[in-house]
């Protein structure tokens, strides 16, 4: 790796580069969310988003491009340089985003959020989050499809700047990996013809939470099946999450989880979906009951405006016997 960063650092180091272009863009949500189990304050509550980035062009062809973008308190938030038509076909990045497992933990269809995504039922997040940094590759393959891949040196979720390292900041965590393949089945040999609006994805992810001796690594595994047809979208998603060991003797604790969702477009600005969120834990000393989320989603867009409704319903919530977690919420975005 070392020797392919030397290389592609003289590389750019001997061209020139044209003007490039920045450009900002956005969006902010308000919502409106209320849980009949539970004792809840003010329900009003507000999401901002800012993205810079810019792009630019070298004199061999290669594509340079940067992101930055903020978090709900307009702090820095992820950060990422990416270098595109390396050696005509892949492009190479670094930075605190863009995970693969992360970037698909739920690609289901849905008119609004996840079964899940506005609170209802407890999710255990697949993927290294985006705080980790590291470098990364995409690229496609014939048939296979496209193949995205990140390393991390080291999982402490340092955000280093510029000339510096996080020395001994987590000295206890190793390094990590991810990778995904997404797959159209419909331009395989011979049955792709049959196979036309079905995507297959697939991820796999790992790190060491603990270099201690004799604990385990943690991982993710995922395979999600989506189907459209003309108005019609079909998905069904199965994920696998280790938490692996962070000290010797300690039991495993993973999930096995099922994401299914229906989405149907009654025309180019009214969507609706079903969705369903099933998930199994084990652990040896808490209860495992299964979790099953069920959720209806409307969604409604008018140029850059979207207004989106869950009604959420959970069962099992936490992994507890006959315990409630439900929801309803209304959600206003607008995208700039």
């Amino acid at each position: 790796m070392t020797k392919i960063l030397v290389a592609l650092s003289f590389l750019f180091a001997v061209v020139t580069a044209k003007a490039g272009e920045l450009s900002v863009t956005g969006s902010m949500e308000a919502t409106y969310i209320s849980s009949p189990e539970a004792t809840t304050g003010n329900p009003i509550g507000m999401d901002r988003e800012l993205k810079f980035a810019g792009s630019t062009e070298l004199d061999n062809g290669i594509t340079v491009s940067v992101m930055q973008d903020t978090s709900d308190s307009l702090a820095f938030g992820n950060s990422q340089i990416s270098f595109g038509n390396v050696a005509g076909f892949a492009t190479i990045y670094v930075g605190s985003d863009s995970d693969p497992v992360d970037a698909v933990d739920d690609i289901t269809p849905t008119a609004y959020e996840e079964a899940n995504g506005s609170g209802s039922g407890t999710l255990n997040d697949v993927g290294l989050n985006a705080a980790q940094m590291g470098i990364g590759t995409k690229f496609s393959l014939p048939i296979l499809g496209a193949v995205n891949f990140k390393y991390y040196p080291k999982v402490d979720g340092a955000k280093n700047a510029d000339n510096n390292n996080s020395g001994d900041t987590s000295g206890s965590v190793g390094s990590g990996e991810s990778i995904s393949l997404t797959t159209n089945l419909g331009d395989l040999p011979v049955v792709g013809s049959f196979l036309d609006g079905a995507v297959l994805t697939s991820a796999y992810g790992e790190n060491d939470p603990s270099t201690v001796a004799n604990t385990s690594d943690a991982f993710d595994a995922l395979v999600a099946l989506n189907y459209s047809a003309g108005a019609i979208k079909i998905g069904v998603q199965k994920k696998v999450h280790n938490e692996g060991e962070t000290a010797t003797a300690d039991d495993e604790i993973y999930y096995k989880d099922t994401a299914i969702g229906i989405a149907y477009a009654v025309n180019d600005e009214l969507s609706i979906s079903y969705n369903r969120y099933d998930s199994q834990r084990h652990s040896n000393t808490a209860a495992n009951a299964e979790q099953e989320t069920d959720a209806i989603n409307i969604g409604y867009t008018i140029g850059g405006m979207t207004i989106g409704f869950q009604d959420a319903q959970t069962d099992n919530a936490a992994w507890v016997l006959n315990a409630k977690d439900d929801s309803r919420t209304l959600g206003v975005s607008v995208a700039f």
